[in-house]
C-alpha cells in the first residue's frame, strides 16, 4: 500500500511537467508561422479573383534626374513700361484702374499746365521768326556774292539763320514728348491741356495718380506690361546650376492648378551667384498662349540627363514602416513582400535599383496585397 500511494504522488508530477514541455514546444512553434505572414501573402482563389493583380517584371526605359526648383512667370525688361511725363503737370482726368487693358496710342490722363502753353508759344515764335532770318540769309547771300555787303554782315545773317533752325528743332522735340504734333501747331489750337497716351499694347498694374495731383517729371504715373512675350524665371542653387544646361526641358505647374502642367526650355543661365547662393535661369514657353500673369508663383522640374534605368509602375510600390517594397509572386496564390531601393520617379515610373532577377512582380493592386497582410498580423 505504501508502494503505491508513492506511485501516485509520482504521476501527478510527471503528468504536470509534460504538460508544461508540451505547452512550451507549442509556443515556440508558432513563433516561425507569425515570422512568415509578416512577408507572405497566400489567397484563396476568390481572393485571387477579386484583386484582379496584374504580374511582370522590370520594365528597361530612359529616365532624367529631375531638378525641383521654384520661380515665377516674368517679360522681359522692354514689355515693362514705367510711364512718367516729361514736363510737370496737373492730372485733369483719368479713368484707368488696375487690370485695365490698354492700346498702344489710347489715352492714360490727361494733364494741363501753364508750360504747356509757354512751350507752344515759344515754338510758334521761333518758327515765325526762322522764316525772316532764312529770308534775310538768302538775301544777304546775294548781296554778299556781288559785294554788296561785307562778308561779316552775311557770315553774322547766317549764324542768325542756323541758330534759329536748331531753336526750332529742339521746340519741336520737346512738343513731341508731350505728344504733340509741331507741324499741325498754329494759333488756333494752341491748349492747356495735353493727352498723354499709352507706348505699348498691354495691361495696366499700377496708377500712382489721381485727378487733381501735380505730377512732376520724376514721377511714375503708370505701369503698363505687355504679356505677349511672357518666359519662365526660375531661382536655382549654385550647386544644382551646374548640372543644367540650355536645352533641358521644363514642367512647370501653379499652385492653384498642380495637375495642369505646362512646358518650357532652358534659354539662358545667368553665369552670377547672388547673395543667397541662387542664380536666375530664364526659360522659353513651348506654348506662348498660355494664360498667366507676369509674377504668377510656379513649381518647376528640370529634366536633366536621361539615363537607361529599370524600372516599376508606381501602383507597385507599396509603402510599409517608412520603406518600400514590391510583391514578388511565389506561386498562383502565394506573394512575398520584398524591399526594394528606389530613385527617380519620372511619369508615373519609379526607378527600381533593387536586382530583382526577372523575377515577377504584382504591378497593379500591389496595395490590396498590403492590407490583407497587415490584416493577417492583426488577427
Amino acid at each position: 500500500m505504501k508502494h503505491f500511494k508513492l506511485t501516485l504522488l509520482v504521476l501527478p508530477f510527471v503528468f504536470i511537467a509534460c504538460t508544461g514541455n508540451k505547452s512550451k514546444a507549442s509556443k515556440e512553434n508558432k513563433i516561425v508561422p507569425e515570422t512568415v505572414k509578416e512577408e507572405l501573402v497566400v489567397l484563396t482563389d476568390a481572393q485571387l479573383k477579386n484583386a484582379d493583380l496584374q504580374i511582370g517584371t522590370l520594365i528597361d526605359t530612359s529616365m532624367h534626374k529631375v531638378l525641383k526648383v521654384n520661380g515665377h512667370m516674368d517679360v522681359p525688361p522692354n514689355n515693362v513700361v514705367s510711364v512718367s511725363i516729361p514736363y510737370g503737370g496737373y492730372v485733369k482726368k483719368t479713368n484707368l484702374i488696375p487690370g485695365t487693358f490698354v492700346k498702344k496710342g489710347s489715352i492714360l490722363a490727361v494733364l494741363e499746365d501753364p508750360a504747356y502753353v509757354q512751350l507752344q508759344q515759344d515754338f510758334l515764335t521761333a518758327t515765325s521768326k526762322l522764316v525772316y532770318l532764312e529770308a534775310d540769309y538768302h538775301r544777304q547771300k546775294g548781296l554778299n556774292e556781288t559785294k554788296a555787303v561785307s562778308d561779316k554782315i552775311f557770315q553774322a545773317a547766317k549764324a542768325d539763320y542756323e541758330t534759329q533752325k536748331y531753336m526750332v528743332k529742339a521746340l519741336s522735340e520737346k512738343l513731341k514728348l508731350l505728344g504733340l504734333h509741331p507741324t499741325g501747331l498754329n494759333e488756333n489750337n494752341i491748349s492747356r491741356a495735353i493727352n498723354f497716351t499709352s507706348p505699348i499694347n498691354g495691361y495696366v498694374t499700377k496708377v500712382n495718380v489721381n485727378n487733381g495731383k501735380y505730377v512732376s517729371p520724376t514721377d511714375i504715373l503708370f505701369e503698363i506690361v505687355d504679356p505677349s512675350d511672357l518666359h519662365l524665371r526660375l531661382t536655382v542653387l549654385d550647386n544644382d546650376a551646374l548640372n543644367l544646361q540650355v536645352g533641358n526641358q521644363v514642367s512647370f505647374y501653379t499652385n492653384n492648378k498642380p495637375n495642369e502642367k505646362y512646358l518650357a526650355n532652358v534659354a539662358v543661365i545667368t553665369p552670377n551667384i547672388g547673395e543667397e547662393s541662387t542664380t536666375e535661369v530664364h526659360c522659353h514657353l513651348v506654348n506662348e498662349q498660355i494664360k498667366l500673369f507676369p509674377g504668377t508663383f510656379v513649381n518647376a522640374e528640370v529634366a536633366l540627363n536621361s539615363a537607361k534605368v529599370k524600372a516599376l509602375p508606381e501602383e507597385a510600390i507599396v509603402k510599409w514602416q517608412n520603406k518600400d517594397y514590391v510583391f514578388i509572386k511565389q506561386s498562383a496564390t502565394n506573394f512575398k513582400l520584398v524591399p526594394v531601393n528606389t530613385g527617380m520617379n519620372v511619369n508615373g515610373l519609379v526607378e527600381i535599383k533593387s536586382d530583382l532577377n526577372n523575377q515577377q512582380v504584382v504591378l497593379k493592386n500591389a496595395f490590396t496585397l498590403l492590407m490583407k497582410l497587415k490584416n493577417n498580423g492583426d488577427e
